[in-house]
């Protein structure tokens, strides 16, 4: 019996020890002195300054200025030249045909190429915005989810640190009993296992959550070890969702990555149009003026000269090229047409998850909330009372407040999916808001 003492003592010791080593204040785990961030301000400081997406914004202005460069006719050609200058005098009034002249000549793509040339870079360039539109809405969902992960976390630390306090003092009861000659010792020892249980969830947990806010900190371009602070109580209402039906036609006309898609799709139908012009020809047109010095042999003053001239290509060279070219455009609009279907079909599929994961979170929270974690303390609280007075089995107490635990952690982690699934479906369907 007093080697089991001194087991029991040197446990403690240790145990405690651990406790001191291993203990990070609440405040030190969510980054003391830094500014409460709401989700709102999250989302705000994510779409202010995230790299990223400051690269797509760019590259959809960029590409927004090419159609109208698309559409325009080439420069027009200005030239100068000397016309039938003879080389022994290099004199412009010695022969009636010397001439200076200047000219000038605008090529003339065959009529619908420049039409066709612009509409495919005006939906080059609305595909560009929706890529920037999926990007922001994408950007928002994950600084959700990652707001959401802390959020869970520090209410798993908090439980944990509200059970090892009351492990405690079932560890001072049971001691209490025991050296009074009423309890067992494997009731201090068990009442000790679980304080190192709970320690070491405390631990995973403490380093998820520094995980959790260095992601957050890189989505909102922050230094790394910047303090996360989240609100202590939000909100517990769940999100209410439109029916499946709609959530789904809602993603088909409003997904960004599905109009992107389209938008690319119809780019290519533009330029297999394109590559069947190229069978017709161009043109040059082109207009000069002559002018002459000197004078003809009856004295009067010799006449400048105009000159016009039209001219244009000929298609008929070339044909496998120009074949290839049709081929090759049509084969990009099918290669297209098949990426829009599969993308189609996998924002389908995270809608149709997302749901899924919706329900089966919002229904454990009504029986958690409702049902499981009342019944869970009223079990408890008797267990306790009956303890007290020898009633109960150690064991089994510690085994309904281990189960207390479970329960409360569960809940927070179903609110937390609930919010998660909603921010994905809010970017599945093409809004930042699934009510909105």
């Amino acid at each position: 019996m007093v080697a089991m003492k001194e087991k029991g003592k040197k446990l403690f010791v240790v145990l405690a020890s651990a406790l001191m080593l291993a203990w990070t204040s609440p405040a030190e785990v969510r980054g003391a002195g830094g500014d409460v961030l709401t989700i709102d301000e999250a989302v705000r400081l994510a779409l202010q300054a995230n790299p990223d997406l400051a690269s797509l914004e760019a590259r959809a202005r960029a590409l927004a200025d090419v159609p109208d460069q698309a559409g325009a006719l080439p420069d027009p050609i200005l030239s100068f030249g000397a016309l039938n200058l003879p080389t022994d005098t290099l004199s412009t009034t010695q022969e009636p045909m010397t001439q200076m002249r200047i000219g000038l000549n605008q090529a003339l793509p065959f009529p619908g190429k420049l039409s066709l040339r612009r509409r495919a870079a005006e939906f080059e360039s609305r595909a560009a915005r929706f890529r920037y539109r999926e990007k922001q809405l994408l950007l928002i969902q994950d600084v959700r989810t990652v707001w959401w992960n802390l959020f869970y976390l520090d209410r798993a630390i908090d439980t944990v640190d509200r059970n090892q306090e009351l492990f405690r003092q079932l560890n001072n009861i049971a001691e209490t009993k025991y050296r009074v000659g009423k309890g067992l010792q494997q009731d201090v020892l068990l009442a000790q296992l679980e304080l190192s249980r709970l320690l070491d969830n405390r631990i995973g947990l403490v380093n998820m959550r520094k995980n959790e806010a260095i992601r957050l900190n890189a989505l909102l371009d922050r230094e790394s070890a910047a303090p996360v602070v989240l609100p202590d109580e939000v909100a517990e209402k769940v999100p209410e969702l439109p029916n499946p039906g709609d959530l789904q036609e809602m993603a088909r006309s409003g997904n960004p990555a599905l109009r992107d898609m389209n938008s690319r799709l119809e780019a290519a139908a533009a330029r297999v149009e394109l590559a069947r012009l190229k069978y017709y020809p161009d043109f040059m047109a082109g207009a000069a003026y002559g002018f002459r010095n000197g004078e003809n042999p009856d004295g009067s003053d010799r006449s400048d000269f105009a000159t016009f001239t039209f001219s244009m290509t000929l298609p008929f060279f070339n044909l496998t090229e120009k074949e290839r070219a049709v081929s090759q455009s049509r084969y990009e609009e099918i290669r297209r047409r098949r990426a829009l279907e599969n993308t189609e079909n996998n924002v389908l599929a995270r809608v149709d998850r997302a749901i899924s994961d919706y329900r089966r979170a919002v229904d454990e929270i009504d029986l958690l909330k409702e049902g499981i974690i009342p019944q869970a303390r009223q079990t408890l609280d008797s267990m306790l009372a009956g303890y007290q007075v020898n009633k109960v089995d150690f064991l089994n107490l510690v085994r309904a407040q281990t189960a207390l635990y479970n329960y409360e952690t569960r809940y927070w982690k179903s609110l937390s999916s609930v919010n998660q699934a909603v921010a994905r479906l809010s970017a599945a369907v093409g809004r930042e808001n699934i009510n909105e």
